[in-house]
């Protein structure tokens, strides 16, 4: 038991005024104990202690009160100076190995448990949790520095919960369970057990590594790289700090040259960087994140929109709110025409920002899915949407050449089939490509089948072709050019003498 000598007999014939005075002290002091006011029982038994400072229980006592509110440290220092001055007292022996397993040194409290056992063999079960406890920590010191080595982080952190529970002022058990907070990204709780450490001692360097580490993992890496210089100012021999020192210096200098190649069109030694710096600091998730949208940035220039989609999927993975990264990937999906994907982004990034831009960018990702699922006339037609009124034209010609059902007459009613709806398809292409507000209208997304645009496209494929080439309805001489001879008597919809063999 932590409780207090309640009694503690004067001696006999005690004259002594202090004496008198020191024994009321604690007295006084054992009520406010009792009632659980330690602050003031830890103000008397200190007035008892300073009228008579040679009495053990004294002490002992005023430790009892230090540990009820955690303050293990003074409370470990009056229990020694308990047992110091009397080595038989056998509640001093038992404080000092509970002081000590609060405080997680495990050799110390071995090392006063198995003196206590010496000099009281016949007490053990008064003891026997404390043996217990040390024993349970050591297993699940042994068991964190496995998990540690997996780099199982999370089981670390579950380690040191139940190892505080037992010594609960460690700041080594704290230390380790904080970084592990860090390098589960929960950033939050990790500074929070920082600074709680940080305001017992200010100059905790294990504290300040976990800040650094925090800063460093959020990818503040000045501010991180002070941190642990600070860490290495308060112990030289701090050897994660150092590393991480080296590790923000080749982070940030392998990073600056990939975008200098980057800006000086240097592609494939800029990708080459990137890499690079990847394998510096895996943990570094939020840096990597961004190493990986630069990687992706780079295979946009080339084109090459496959890779860029894998290098914004890692980032993305890494950093599920980095917007960069989805708008990005936005961009490479509808150059692969892959547009449902490319709204599922957009629907991602107008829900994290809310904003003007998002949504406008939803809006036309929105669009672009809509055109992609109608007929892409410039596709019919085999020319490039940037074309030219002279290139569609001659587009047409071609296809509709091609695909003319006439020159599929001999073929099987499948063919025959196949080219009457390749033929249709072709001049209703045309008939939307070649009219400037059809096209117009076509190449924004809008429905041109919609009654209020006034603007039905429903076509005579038949009718188009003679009017191309200069047939019933005309086409005008720069139609005409394109025509040297005519259909066969007899071809579907040509009138008689229009005749045109195919070569």
């Amino acid at each position: 038991s932590s409780g207090i000598n309640a009694e503690w007999p004067l001696r006999p014939g005690l004259q002594t005024v202090s004496e008198k005075e020191a024994e009321d002290a604690k007295n006084t002091g054992n009520n406010f104990y009792k009632q659980k006011d330690y602050f003031k029982a830890i103000k008397f038994y200190t007035n008892a202690i300073n009228l008579l400072p040679d009495k053990a229980a004294y002490y002992g006592n005023r430790a009892a009160a230090y540990m009820m509110i955690s303050n293990y440290t003074n409370a470990l220092e009056d229990s020694v100076k308990s047992v110091e001055m009397d080595p038989n007292f056998f509640k001093g022996g038992l404080r000092m190995i509970k002081c000590y397993i609060a405080l997680g040194n495990l050799t110390a409290a071995s090392r006063a448990l198995q003196d206590l056992k010496s000099r009281d063999p016949n007490n053990s079960t008064s003891y026997a949790s404390e043996n217990t406890n040390i024993n349970r920590l050591r297993d699940l010191e042994a068991n964190a520095d496995k998990d540690m080595n997996k780099s199982d982080f999370r089981r670390v952190v579950y380690v040191m919960d139940r190892a505080l529970e037992m010594a609960p002022a460690c700041v080594n058990y704290k230390t380790k369970r904080a970084e592990c907070l860090a390098l589960l990204g929960r950033y939050n709780e990790a500074q929070e057990a920082s600074n709680e450490m940080l305001r017992a001692n200010s100059l905790n360097a294990g504290a300040l590594y976990v800040k650094g580490l925090c800063l460093f993992y959020q990818d503040h890496l000045d501010k991180a790289r002070q941190h642990f210089l600070q860490v290495l100012r308060v112990d030289p021999d701090h050897g994660k700090a150092r590393l991480a020192v080296k590790e923000v210096k080749e982070l940030e200098s392998t990073k600056q040259k990939g975008n200098a190649a980057f800006t000086s069109g240097k592609n494939e030694e800029a990708l080459k960087l990137y890499r690079a710096a990847l394998l510096i600091c895996p943990n570094n998730k939020l840096t990597n994140a961004k190493l990986h949208a630069n990687i992706a940035a780079v295979y946009i220039k080339l084109r090459n929109y496959e890779e860029a989609v894998k290098a914004c999927t890692a980032a993305i993975k890494l950093d599920d709110g980095y917007v960069k990264a989805y708008a990005r990937r936005i961009v490479c999906y509808q150059e692969l025409e892959q547009h449902e994907d490319a709204v599922r982004d957009a629907e991602k990034m107008h829900n994290m920002e809310h904003s003007r831009e998002s949504k406008q960018r939803l809006r036309d990702a929105n669009i672009k899915l809509k055109m992609s699922k109608r007929k892409d006339y410039y596709k019919i037609l085999a020319c490039s949407k940037s074309a030219n009124m002279d290139e569609i034209k001659k587009a047409y010609k071609k296809a509709a050449l091609k695909h003319h059902p006439d020159r599929h007459s001999h073929g099987t009613e499948e063919e025959k089939a196949t080219a009457e709806k390749q033929f249709k398809e072709v001049g209703e292409a045309y008939a939307v490509l070649s009219d400037p507000k059809k096209k117009l209208r076509y190449d924004n997304g809008e429905d041109l089948d919609d009654p209020m645009g006034g603007m039905h496209h429903d076509v005579d494929p038949t009718q188009i072709f003679q009017t191309f080439f200069g047939g019933a309805g005309g086409g005008g001489p720069g139609h005409q050019q394109f025509f040297n001879g005519g259909f066969p008597h007899g071809a579907r919809g040509a009138d008689p003498g229009f005749t045109f063999s195919f070569g």
